[in-house]
């Protein structure tokens, strides 16, 4: 059920993107307009995911999640009937702040409920979360067809309300009184070095993954690719992320998400290098293929070094805190991607973000230290845990 949820959830973002054509055409919005929208949601998920997220650690997981899938009810709805940008600004700010509360508090309940296997359901949060992403641009075709530009947004906003009356009725694992952590925010975990080397590996990621996004149907009609070729990459590059993701997360934890984790990302930066170098569209989709599959098994990375190295009963400040960071650093690279792009052209903005890349890495590898030998990981605790009705 949790998981479903946070499908849902992260569909509301792929029905946004595919309808942005539509808010420009119905309400002569102007693009920049519409790319500041598209921005500021990342920006208040990255402020809930750091100042709420730490709520869910002292006794309040399941009102947060209530009251984070509330609140993208409520910015759904005015997705819905929005035709102003300031309307839209708002709606959009609500919906980021929303799963900015409700996504660490998910993903900290998944954690706890079965800390020996948490790799293999970091990859099942990763699977459902891609999935429902991709499942965004069908539910817009679908309803947008039948009841117009307000009907994907209703179609959410009533599945997500469903969620809210089913989780209200759930056991949610909590944190004893006695033993919930005292940290108002999350912040200071990041003293902990195997923690910081954990968000480090999640940056290198979601910076890649803020070029890639911004460019990669740019790069390929500047190319002279066939239009099937730049959507059918978009679609098909969710498709690893979800068939491999639970596989994953437990080869991750069995072998070690810091060897793992920076390995994964070398190889990202590597391909990264490669959509700059490629001289035809052809050679573009084969390294397109080999990068995919790459991220399907590597991708929980981050997610489990975080979780191994932060205590149990601060999973959800700590996945907050990676999920905040990680936002924040592909929403700062898909800013300036553009830019880099125009003036610098596509070799350089590629091998440029991979040089990034290996550069964070490195960084990661210094501040792992001995955890980066560690095996067979699970997240670890002095406190017990209750379950609160």
């Amino acid at each position: 059920m949790l998981l479903l949820a946070m499908g849902v959830s992260s569909s509301s973002y792929g029905v946004m993107f595919t309808m942005l054509d539509d808010f420009r055409n119905t309400f002569g919005i102007a693009e920049s307009a519409l790319g500041f929208i598209v921005g500021v949601g990342f920006f208040t998920s990255f402020f809930g995911q750091v100042s709420l997220a730490p709520l869910a650690d002292r006794g309040r997981a399941h009102r947060l999640i209530i009251l984070g899938l509330g609140l993208e009810v409520l910015g759904c709805l005015g997705m819905a009937f929005g035709e102003t940008f300031i309307t839209l600004l708002i709606s959009r700010s609500i919906m980021g702040l929303g799963a900015g509360a409700a996504l660490p508090a998910l993903r900290r309940v998944i954690i706890v409920a079965d800390p020996e296997n948490f790799g293999h359901n970091l990859g099942r949060i990763l699977s459902f979360e891609v999935a429902g992403f991709a499942s965004g641009p069908i539910v817009s075709v679908i309803f947008a067809q039948l009841f117009g530009i307000p009907g994907p947004f209703i179609f959410l906003a009533i599945a997500i309300t469903a969620f809210v009356l089913l989780i209200g009725q759930a056991d949610i694992p909590e944190t004893k009184k006695e033993h919930q952590p005292t940290e108002r925010f999350a912040i200071d975990l990041l003293k902990n070095r195997a923690v910081a080397s954990g968000i480090l590996i999640g940056v290198a990621l979601f910076f890649m993954i803020g070029v890639f996004d911004s460019l990669w149907v740019l790069m390929m009609d500047d190319m002279g690719a066939g239009p099937w070729m730049a959507n059918l990459g978009i679609s098909v590059f969710v498709l690893p992320l979800v068939l491999l993701g639970p596989f994953g997360g437990k080869l991750v934890q069995r072998v070690g998400p810091y060897r793992a984790g920076c390995l994964g990302m070398i190889l990202g930066a590597i391909f990264m290098t490669g959509y700059g170098l490629m001289p035809t569209p052809a050679l573009m989709m084969v390294v397109f293929f080999l990068h995919s599959t790459n991220d399907g098994f590597f991708v929980t990375g981050a997610g489990i070094a975080v979780g191994t190295s932060a205590p149990l009963e601060r999973q959800a400040g700590a996945q907050g805190l990676l999920g905040g960071m990680e936002t924040l650093a592909g929403g700062v690279a898909a800013s300036f991607a553009g830019v880099a792009y125009d003036h610098l052209g596509r070799p350089a903005t590629f091998i440029g973000t991979g040089a990034i890349m290996v550069t964070l890495i490195t960084a990661s590898r210094i501040l792992a230290g001995d955890k980066w030998s560690e095996r067979n990981v699970v997240p670890k605790s002095a406190v017990s845990l209750d379950i609160i009705s």
